[in-house]
């Protein structure tokens, strides 16, 4: 059984999350949570409250122990962008995309990933 947690429409660009999710992927929950936690990135806070809550999740669906759980999916794709424009010189404009992600994490025991 796969437990899953995700941060829609995080005002982050998904190429600042995919390398802090690089760093978890494939490992159990308790060590992932020690790594994000002495991360310096903005995009590791954000990581570590979804985890959390996928966590929360597993135990909710009765899982005595998540932090015994292997993170088998941790994405982060790009979300919308809103666009603004920024006025130039000679009446010109330049767009500004101000992107956005989405983070999603999925927990599961060896048994889910040899399955796979």
């Amino acid at each position: 059984m796969v437990y899953n947690a995700q941060h829609r429409f995080a005002r982050i660009s998904s190429r600042k999350v995919k390398p802090v999710l690089d760093l978890i992927r494939n490992k159990y929950a308790d060590d992932a949570l020690d790594i994000l936690k002495h991360l310096p990135h903005r995009s590791a806070r954000m990581i570590e409250n979804v985890l959390k809550s996928a966590m929360a999740n597993a135990e909710d669906q009765g899982i005595r122990d998540p932090g015994d759980l292997l993170i088998i999916d941790a994405r982060g794709d790009g979300g919308p962008m809103m666009k603004r424009i920024m006025t130039r010189s000679r009446g010109m404009a330049n767009t500004i995309r101000r992107r956005s992600s989405h983070i999603s994490i999925g927990l599961g025991d060896l048994s889910a990933v040899l399955e796979d």
